[in-house]
């Protein structure tokens, strides 16, 4: 009888530790306590490696906010950006958070958070360029981040059949490193990326007055996991409205660029 009882209780713990378990597991929506979040590291200024090689920016920044009102713990995964959706669907990243514009495409592949951004593709050249204008592009050399929405947006427009050529970069340092030497006329390129670069060096680049398409930033979740996006999302509109994340953009940007 004693034998019995002792096996019993023994029973009752075990499945009580797995319920626990499973139930801190899933409070987020994610694996654990934790949020493996995927970024270009080379995408300032949404998320960067400083001087002392720590990743920062403004898409770090809310990350971080957003997952403490969430209470997890938000890691930081560089990846190779034209492999972001694959990262995601196998499960080694649980959110693709770093100027993620939101496309009728990736909608396909991914969930998206409501936008939390506006954004648009423009187009950098030399401070000394003849390039004025979009229509300017025609016979010239143009470069951008490969599988980015600059191609996206360089492919919808009619001056795309008229460039002499399209060089695809693993991101944008590389892009403008190759047109600060002249291997390259242009880049097409996130305007909040560009502006940042422009603060550093007003002495080598201008940004056309044209802009190539409008588009917004949200932030990607693997289809299937409407716990994280709901759970995420909840946590974004309470730091929209308590003005957490204003204070992060002005940082960053010097005004509230947050949407509402």
């Amino acid at each position: 009888m004693n034998k019995k009882l002792t096996w019993m209780s023994v029973l009752i713990v075990v499945l009580l530790i797995t319920v626990v378990g499973c139930g801190n597991s899933n409070k987020a929506g994610n694996k654990g306590d934790k949020i493996v979040i995927g970024i270009d590291d080379k995408f300032a200024p949404m998320g960067f490696r400083d001087d002392n090689n720590e990743i920062v920016g403004f898409d770090i920044d809310y990350a971080k906010a957003a997952a403490k009102e969430m209470g997890v713990e938000a890691t930081f995964q560089p990846i190779d950006w034209k492999t972001k959706e694959s990262e995601l669907l196998s499960g080694r990243i649980d959110l693709i958070w770093n100027g993620y514009t939101i496309t009728d495409e990736r909608k396909q592949k991914v969930l998206f958070t409501k936008p939390y951004l506006k954004n648009s593709q423009v187009i950098v050249t030399l401070t000394d360029s003849s390039i004025n204008s979009i229509h300017d592009l025609a016979g010239k050399k143009v470069g951008l981040q490969s599988l980015s929405s600059a191609s996206d947006a360089l492919d919808a427009n009619a001056i795309k059949s008229q460039v002499a050529n399209v060089s695809e970069f693993p991101d944008n340092v590389l892009a403008l490193s190759d047109l600060k030497t002249k291997r390259i006329d242009a880049v097409v390129i996130d305007e909040v990326v560009a502006r940042y670069y422009l603060s550093k060096d007003t002495a080598s680049f201008k940004i056309l007055d044209e802009a190539l398409a409008p588009e917004e930033y949200g932030i990607g979740v693997k289809k299937g996991n409407e716990q994280l996006l709901n759970n995420l999302q909840a946590a974004l509109d309470k730091i929209n409205a308590d003005g957490t994340a204003a204070e992060i953009s002005k940082k960053w940007f010097g005004e509230d660029k947050i949407l509402k």
